[in-house]
């Protein structure tokens, strides 16, 4: 799989259109084991926040980001989740070097579109960004702070054609701006990709009427137990990404931004 675009100009808004057809067409294959699932990831903030002509269009992302619940593989139903995306025409996706990635298969309908599947921690030795073997041919990435996601998400009503070009309507389960923005931030500390700091201020910008909303909707599950150590990793982060969006949009004003006034996130 190619390296992630470095700049906005590397995404489309048709390529957005196919990771959203791909998750449409996941939901029609996985029926019943969607509540098990949540869309975390950068198709995330254009779900959350509507696309229309009020605010600027996210830039989309390149793949769909789906976490899974611990009790998924504790009960053993991954068995079925993986009986089903082969049936529907996924497959392992392979690295540059041409081997196998467990933790992220593909499918190839109008075109090639791959999906990551994620884990929270739940063992000791267990780091953020390695992976969990589940099954010989299938693997999870351990995400830390995934289980917010599913204390704060959303149900979105997706319609349109799938990846395959079926016509379908489907409700799927998304991570909540809260939950969004501290799992953004946390990869931010772990891999420090410019796109997860752009995904943290369009969300925390766009969603509601701002941060308040975006705050609320964590207050839930901002009572469980994450480590210390990762609130204050997020906390950093959270400053460092306000601080770098600040220098192109003014803290002091809330109108959208133009095309004269993008974020330091370079556009090509």
């Amino acid at each position: 799989m190619a390296d992630k675009p470095t700049t906005a100009a590397g995404y489309t808004s048709e390529h957005v259109a196919l990771v959203r057809a791909t998750c449409l067409y996941v939901a029609t294959k996985l029926g019943d084991l969607m509540d098990d699932l949540v869309v975390v990831g950068g198709l995330a903030p254009s779900l959350l926040v509507a696309q229309d002509d009020s605010v600027e269009a996210h830039v989309g992302t390149m793949d769909l980001d789906v976490g899974l619940t611990v009790a998924l593989l504790d009960e053993g139903r991954y068995q079925a989740l993986t009986e089903r995306l082969r049936r529907a025409g996924f497959s392992q996706d392979e690295n540059e070097d041409g081997n196998p990635t467990r933790q992220r298969w593909k499918i190839t309908g109008t075109a090639k579109v791959t999906v990551d599947f994620l884990i929270q921690p739940t063992r000791p030795g267990d780091r953020g960004g390695r992976l969990r073997d589940i099954e010989a041919d299938f693997a999870a990435i351990i995400a830390p702070g995934l289980h917010l996601a599913f204390q704060d998400r959303v149900r979105v009503t997706l319609s349109g054609p799938t990846i395959v070009g079926e016509e379908a309507t489907r409700d799927v389960w998304v991570c909540g701006a809260g939950a969004f923005v501290v799992l953004k931030a946390l990869a931010f500390d772990l891999r420090g990709e410019n796109k997860d700091a752009y995904d943290v201020f369009y969300v925390v910008r766009n969603f509601g009427a701002g941060v308040e909303d975006v705050a609320a909707s964590l207050t839930p599950s901002s009572k469980t137990k994450l480590p210390s150590r990762r609130w204050a990793s997020c906390g950093a982060t959270f400053s460092a990404t306000t601080a770098w969006a600040r220098a192109a949009w003014p803290s002091s004003s809330r109108a959208r931004p133009t095309t004269q006034c993008r974020p330091t996130w370079p556009a090509s």
